[in-house]
């Protein structure tokens, strides 16, 4: 560790400052502090980029955003880690999944001293008061004095109200103490600036009276009861006039008494008006009677809310569920807050904030939250914020619980917050990125298996379940395992108690109908995703629709930005709100991918929004991205430029790669996105179609076949493009894809259909005149004859193929052509046995590419197959 010696401690409340032991540290620029104070306050929990972003500049952040960010991260760690050598990770300011952390160990930050000082009620009157005097004595000014941003703000609004909330309680164990006198300048001051603090208007009518100062004291009460009228049209407090009322009627228990009344001496308090009967409002939803599953996450957030961890003991504890609509976000979180009844015994207060249809008004929350919590319509402050501060106040002593679901955004959240410690929230959202400081996060993923056929059993009875496990299996995993979309079918189900299961999965094999099937009453999983979808910037919502074309079951970010006709960077911002937005997700950096039915959703669901050319125009740039890729794959393999007649020139710079083994591994991990992307280009037009063939070449020449399952899939799209190819009147491209299928089947030696297929061919080359077809089929079929001991045959027409071969120094020669192929290939092609006998035959006769170029080459090659231990059945 190269950290600074000393312990490190750092001031917010006044000017951002900083100290190593008794060293200062440079700080730097204001929104540096920002970055810093927003680690500081995370007290070690990770700080995303997205909250830096957000914390800085709010909802216009300028283009240079992250690049500043990452600038202050940097500086940040050269100060607190000064022998940190360039390159070498951080140990104090440390990256994490998803952003950064401060992690070292000890250290102090006035403003959370300050919090936990204040919040600290243990020990006798004296005790407390000492304590909020000490902690109040770390203010300095206004907290985070010169600091920009949406975040400073916030948080020093914050802070600003905990320092009022601690100055009064302090006042209070004053006047208990009998120190009347000594607090009433400091008193007056703070209730003048404060007019609607109605307990510092009691407080200070307390303390005047104390000191023989009746009149002042009822002139406090009608200037209190004037600032309520005039700025919020209600009337005082049951309290405030209470306290009015027993200073006219000179109430002998509010004097203390003549031994305490000294500064040092203890007080008696005054004697209370009876204590009236606080209402526990129970808002929640009824619990879900058929709950299943979610065991993991509901013990990981009951431990969280009923754990009374260090952080619920000077601060409100929040939890955010999210996930992608239909989840079953809100089944667990009503099904936590039911469970918590105990733990929160003064209520359970719930709302439906309407993220994605018509969201909620904090303010409207707050009069209703305010009515459940007792208070009189007539008192409801007409204002956002006198609404939260009166909000905060009541739940100041309270320890109640609240659920918050379907919530928009942090902003619509941010007045819904307790003030103290004792209460918790539990919020859900779609978005995985809700910036609230210190919040617990929980993502729910679609669940197993097992607990999708246990909530289907539950509803339908297991007995049906256990009649027909297949199709149990089956229809959970048509309805992509999503709670929402396996409630409703098990619902429908349930109302048909003839309906087998196997019938209603054989309805869902549609994929235009399927979102139809699953809706029942008034559930439909079309509806939940459309409040999602309909929330969305037009920019994402566009995302939204191109992302879901591919059939891959995931996508490199480079594909990401060919589908959606941009820049890598714009292509991650995009992606990453619909990730934030639970409409897409983000399995491993970098890759995305769709629940099955929201990619049904996007597909079906939003159609007729954009035109088929533009849907087709997507698809074509994801396979010239990959031809591309193909050929920067080939420099990476074959020191020699690839021949201009191989592949034509693409407007993509494709993916780099490092040499053959990561070639290797692209080709092998890329399979699915290969094939996919070949594959949906051949029902479009004769360009998407030509696309199509040429991609398709190159994933039969990288040899990469996991199996004989993979063969038999790039055969079958092989033998589809020709069709569709002939069905185009395109013999030229015929021949190509009845080439590459012939290409496969010699390589799982089924001769009989290689030879069949470029029989075809040829006459496709001789329909258009091709060189290259001539010669590339020519010498394939040459070597089929001779691995079919038809020797004879199989030189003459080696030697037919070689009038087509043309000068192998011209790179557009089919004989050029034909080597470098033959050189990649051999230097790529898969070493799985069990799919193809050419790879190792080709490497023993040479490495050159001559095995395809020349007739000696080509013969040598001839002999090997011939030999009886280099000839297999097909693989």
């Amino acid at each position: 560790m190269h950290g600074r010696q000393g312990g490190l401690s750092f001031r917010l409340l006044g000017p951002v400052g900083g100290r190593a032991g008794d060293e200062p540290l440079p700080v730097g620029s204001p929104q540096q502090q920002a970055v810093l104070a927003m680690l500081l306050l995370r007290e070690g929990r990770t700080v995303s980029m997205a909250e830096l972003v957000d914390g800085l500049w709010g909802e216009e952040p300028p283009r240079t955003a992250h690049r500043t960010v990452l600038t202050y991260v940097s500086r940040l760690r050269t100060v607190l880690e000064p022998g940190r050598r360039s390159g070498e990770s951080g140990h104090v300011l440390v990256s994490v999944p998803g952003g950064y952390a401060l992690r070292a160990e000890g250290i102090e930050v006035d403003s959370v001293r300050f919090e936990r000082e204040a919040a600290d009620r243990s020990g006798g009157v004296r005790a407390v008061h000492d304590r909020l005097e000490g902690a109040l004595g770390r203010w300095r000014g206004a907290a985070l004095a010169g600091v920009p941003g949406p975040w400073a703000q916030r948080e020093r609004d914050r802070l600003e109200e905990l320092r009022s909330t601690a100055r009064e309680a302090l006042f209070g164990h004053a006047l208990d103490l009998g120190r009347h006198a000594q607090v009433m300048p400091e008193l007056q001051t703070m209730a003048a600036e404060f007019p609607l603090r109605e307990r510092l208007s009691e407080l200070l009518m307390l303390a005047l009276y104390r000191c023989g100062r009746q009149a002042e004291a009822l002139a406090v009460h009608r200037a209190a009861q004037e600032a309520l009228r005039t700025e919020l049209g209600i009337a005082p407090s049951a309290s405030l006039a209470e306290m009015q009322r027993r200073i006219l009627a000179a109430d002998p228990g509010l004097m203390v008494s003549g031994e305490q009344s000294g500064a040092g001496g203890r007080a008696a308090r005054p004697a209370a008006p009876a204590p009236s009967v606080r209402p526990l409002p129970q808002q929640l939803p009824s619990d879900i009677a058929d709950f299943t599953g979610r065991g993991a996450a509901v013990d990981a957030i009951l431990a969280v809310l009923d754990g009374g961890g260090e952080d619920q003991k000077h601060a409100v504890t929040v939890c955010t569920v999210s996930g992608t609509a239909g989840v079953g976000k809100t089944a667990v979180a009503v099904h936590i807050a039911h469970a918590l009844g105990e733990a929160y015994p003064d209520g359970r207060l719930h709302v439906d904030l309407g993220a994605g249809s018509t969201p909620a008004d904090p303010a409207s929350v707050l009069a209703d939250f305010l009515a459940a919590l007792g208070t009189p319509s007539d008192r409801i402050p007409l204002g956002l914020d006198q609404r939260a501060a009166l909000y905060r106040t009541l739940l100041a002593d309270r320890r109640v619980l609240l659920v918050l679901d379907n919530a928009l955004d942090a902003e619509q959240i941010r007045p819904l917050l307790p003030g103290t410690a004792g209460c918790a929230v539990l919020v859900t959202c779609r978005s995985r990125d809700l910036a609230l400081p210190g919040a617990h996060r929980f993502d729910l993923d679609v669940p197993p298996e097992s607990e999708a056929l246990a909530l289907l059993a539950a509803i339908v009875g297991p007995e049906r379940v256990n009649a027909e496990p297949e199709a149990a299996r089956a229809l959970v995993e048509a309805c992509g395992r999503l709670p929402l979309a396996v409630r409703i079918a098990a619902s429908r189900l349930d109302g048909r108690p003839g309906r087998s299961i196997a019938s209603l999965e054989q309805r869902l094999h549609d994929e235009r109908a399927r979102l139809d099937e699953l809706r029942v009453g008034g559930l439909a999983v079309a509806s939940a995703f459309r409040l999602g979808y309909g929330a969305l910037p037009p920019d994402a919502a566009r995302a939204f629709r191109l992302l879901a074309l591919s059939d891959a079951p995931d996508l490199p970010l480079p594909v990401a930005a060919a589908l959606l006709d941009t820049d890598e960077r714009t292509a991650e911002h995009l992606a990453e709100t619909l990730v934030d937005a639970g409409m897409l997700e983000s399995h491993t950096p970098d890759r995305y991918r769709f629940h099955d039915l929201l990619r049904l959703y996007a597909r079906h669901g939003t159609e007729h929004t954009d035109r088929p050319a533009e849907y087709e125009a997507a698809l074509v740039r994801v396979a010239e991205l990959l031809i591309a890729t193909a050929l920067r794959a080939a420099r990476a393999v074959v020191p020699a430029e690839p021949p201009s007649a191989w592949l034509r020139p693409v407007r993509h710079s494709g993916v780099a790669f490092a040499g053959a083994e990561e070639v290797r591994e692209w080709f092998g991990a890329e399979h699915a996105l290969l094939t996919a992307a070949v594959n949906q280009l051949l029902p479009w037009g004769p360009q998407a179609l030509r696309t199509a063939i040429e991609l398709l070449g190159v994933v039969a020449v990288s040899g990469h076949f996991m199996g004989r399952a993979h063969y038999l899939e790039i055969s079958r799209i092989a033998g589809a493009a020709a069709d569709r190819a002939l069905v185009r009147q395109d013999p030229e491209y015929r021949a190509r894809a009845l080439h590459t299928r012939a290409w496969l089947a010699f390589l799982a030696a089924q001769h009989e259909a290689a030879e069949a297929d470029l029989r075809t061919a040829l006459r496709c080359a001789a329909e258009t005149g091709s060189a290259l077809r001539h010669h590339m089929s020519g010498i394939l079929l040459a070597l089929v004859l001779w691995a079919t001991d038809r020797p004879e045959e199989a030189e003459r027409t080696m030697h037919e193929a070689q009038r087509f071969a043309g000068d192998i120094q011209d790179p557009a020669s089919p004989a050029s052509v034909a080597q470098y192929v033959a050189r990649l290939y051999t230097a790529l092609g898969s070493r799985r046995p069990d799919v193809t006998v050419m790879t190792p035959l080709m490497r023993t006769a040479d490495a050159t590419g001559e095995s395809l170029t020349t007739a000696e080459g080509l013969q040598r090659l001839g002999n090997l197959l011939q030999r009886p231990d280099s000839r297999r059945p097909g693989g």
